[in-house]
């Protein structure tokens, strides 16, 4: 049985790249930058290459792919189970770990989810910037958007400020299209060997991502039209 409550029309945005960026086509025709393209262009990029060069380009990458692959099938599991479609995982390695996960996150993370407004959805802050958050929903009787991560191993919150910024986005762009009050944010964590981990952010600590958000939307403006 699905989870998702219809309580507000939601619309598909089309995705598009512009030089090797994602961008969506806002309603009125123009693109603009996604939340990830406005993260990836504003963040510093020390540690990552530092680790690049660590372990090598070509594992470097292999790591980057698998993970990836693993986060994608992850995700698709969950929006089946939000859906209430069932499929076997079959034989396939990546999609039999990615059940295993999703497994771990429905049971100890999905319980205290009331009701699902919507899953894997567009939405868009009008002329700024665009996205598609994991879920939109009321966790214990709180709306919040969710999202969803796989990670190589566990996190610390103070390492995730960018999944937090991510969820002040879609909160402002579905407060501003929808007249909604979303002031919090959830992240559901499981590490590739099954360790669960989950951090919300709500009220003044959520404003303090939201600002921080604002700047990197601001950076990236000022970077992009130099």
């Amino acid at each position: 049985m699905s989870l998702l409550v219809e309580k507000f029309q939601y619309k598909k945005l089309k995705r598009t790249t512009i030089e090797g960026k994602r961008f969506y086509v806002g309603e009125n025709g123009n693109p603009v930058p996604s939340v990830t393209t406005i993260l990836s262009a504003t963040k510093d990029m020390t540690a990552l290459n530092e680790w690049k060069r660590r372990v090598g380009k070509s594992e470097a990458q292999r790591i980057v792919t698998e993970s990836a692959n693993l986060g994608t099938a992850t995700h698709n599991k969950l929006e089946d189970y939000v859906n209430g479609i069932e499929r076997p995982a079959g034989t396939n390695i990546v999609h039999q770990q990615a059940k295993k996960l999703s497994d771990i996150i429905i049971e100890q993370g999905m319980k205290d989810v009331n009701e699902v407004w919507a899953i894997e959805q567009h939405l868009c802050f009008p002329n700024l910037y665009a996205g598609t958050a994991d879920m939109i929903c009321e966790y214990k009787g709180v709306p919040v958007i969710g999202d969803f991560k796989t990670s190589r191993k566990v996190k610390k919150k103070e390492w995730i400020e960018d999944y937090f910024m991510q969820c002040a986005a879609y909160a402002l762009a579905h407060n501003e299209v929808y007249g909604t009050d979303i002031q919090a944010g959830l992240i559901f964590i499981v590490s590739h060997s099954g360790e669960y981990q989950q951090f919300m952010v709500k009220d003044k600590e959520f404003d303090t991502y939201t600002n921080k958000w604002l700047d990197k939307v601001e950076e990236f403006y000022k970077l992009t039209n130099k």
